[in-house]
């Protein structure tokens, strides 16, 4: 098995080269469209959770509070990557696709109660994870002063939202099986995004030759 990363925020298995951020800047339209949707898609998935709430455990509302929170911070991060993509001549694509976060969903052991819970959980922290760290990624390479803020301002949200679904993940299953089961995926991450054809897209794969 890979060595975790060491930053316990982000326990990625792989690191991004810079080349993957050179080639993904170099077309910052298509770049910007695919963050956009990775944002729409991510606030969907926290109104989906919002009312998925565990039988039991949850004083006050706070499942609700939490994830209500969260999709709010992901529209308002829409909004910014759309006035960022509309600033740069773009529009918001009709169609998109992202086969990085399908195969990550795929893991989820669906029909199985808490089980699948706990995987929709653990999926949202590691697109949030691999989000954040490819920002940093980005804000290392970039010479785009609009969009270097762009991605440091999102760094810290992001990594606060991988650190919350993780809580979540805690809570519902206990810390021993989430962290377990988050081991295994991590794997699968990696696994995935290595796999993944290069291009301007926010979880696409390096450029040939230059790793994960």
């Amino acid at each position: 098995m890979a060595t975790p990363d060491p930053d316990a925020d982000l326990p990625l298995r792989t690191r991004t080269p810079r080349a993957w951020a050179v080639a993904a800047l170099r077309d910052p339209v298509a770049l910007l469209n695919d963050h956009a949707h990775l944002e729409r898609k991510a606030a969907a998935n926290a109104l989906g959770l919002l009312s998925r709430r565990p039988a039991g455990g949850d004083e006050g509302g706070a499942w609700e509070r939490t994830l209500a929170a969260v999709a709010r911070d992901e529209v308002e991060h829409l909004v910014v990557v759309l006035r960022a993509l509309t600033k740069r001549g773009g529009r918001l694509s009709m169609v998109h696709r992202n086969p990085y976060a399908a195969a990550l969903h795929a893991l989820v052991r669906s029909g199985d109660g808490e089980r699948e819970l706990l995987d929709r959980l653990l999926v949202c922290a590691l697109i949030e994870a691999r989000s954040c760290e490819r920002f940093e990624a980005l804000v290392a390479a970039c010479e785009d002063d609009g969009l270097c803020t762009l991605y440091r301002g999102l760094c810290a949200s992001e990594r606060g939202h991988a650190r919350v679904f993780v809580e979540l993940a805690n809570d519902l299953a206990g810390a021993d099986v989430a962290q377990a089961r988050l081991g295994a995926m991590l794997d699968d991450e990696a696994r995935i995004l290595a796999a993944q054809a290069p291009g301007p897209r926010m979880h696409a794969g390096a450029p040939p030759g230059t790793g994960a």
